[in-house]
């Protein structure tokens, strides 16, 4: 199990496949593990290892991950994608593509916003992001499941800390993406493959408008993950635009 350290961060990760480089981040919210791929709605370090040089990681501080550094009050976004450039840059890696389910939606476009030239094109799997409707689903997820059992392991983080480290994740910008606006989407224009889902969590709303948004934004047939011949018509589709946006 290869490991990177940075200063305080070390990151477990786990490589598959050869090619272009593909980094692909699990669903799971901030227990985002490569532990979770099985429960994923289709594993993509095993659909596409056979046409890129797959990387996949724990996210920072993950329950029941390997992947550990000090929860970042100050610029929660920022810290992810700190790491996850910071792990490319490890492995020698300048431009890739990017595949994020849930809370790798957000990622997707903190590491677009922070620099573009490096991502070549971006998959949104069922991505989170604000709903009118479920506003605080995120933040209570992480409040009620992530934080106490994060506390309970860690001498060094107290609820307070989480209270404030997921108002700053889910409430600071409390609209659309949580990590860009409206007007950067509208300006952005790394190609996008999004591929909603409808619940509480991975909002319809949010999703459907960075498609409306975004110049260079596709989306897949919705709904696809329902039946056998349309989650295979969704995989083609991803594989297809990887294929196409490839240097």
């Amino acid at each position: 199990m290869p490991f990177y350290t940075k200063g305080e961060v070390t990151i477990h990760y786990e490589e598959a496949g050869s090619g272009f480089p593909l980094l692909v981040t699990p669903g799971g919210g901030l227990n985002s593990t490569i532990a979770g791929w099985p429960g994923q709605v289709f594993n993509a370090m095993e659909e596409f290892k056979d046409g890129f040089r797959c990387i996949t990681m724990d996210q920072r501080n993950a329950n029941g991950g390997e992947s550990t550094g000090p929860v970042q009050i100050e610029d929660p976004w920022g810290a992810f994608a700190d790491d996850q450039f910071g792990l490319m840059d490890h492995l020698g890696i300048d431009k890739f593509l990017f595949m994020g389910y849930c809370i790798g939606g957000p990622f997707a476009m903190k590491l677009i916003e922070r620099a573009p030239e490096r991502i070549a094109a971006a998959v949104l799997c069922q991505p989170v992001g604000h709903s009118t409707v479920t506003p605080d689903a995120m933040y209570d997820s992480g409040h009620d499941l992530w934080g106490p059992e994060l506390c309970a392991n860690r001498d060094d983080v107290t609820m307070e800390i989480v209270h404030q480290y997921l108002h700053n994740l889910y409430r600071i910008q409390p609209d659309f993406m949580y990590t860009v606006s409206r007007e950067f989407a509208a300006t952005c224009e790394t190609p996008l493959l999004v591929m909603p889902d409808d619940t509480p969590s991975h909002a319809l709303e949010p999703a459907m408008a960075m498609v409306a948004l975004a110049p260079n934004a596709e989306c897949t047939a919705y709904p696809w993950k329902e039946d056998k011949a349309s989650k295979a018509q969704a995989i083609a589709q991803v594989r297809a635009f990887l294929n196409r946006n490839q240097p």
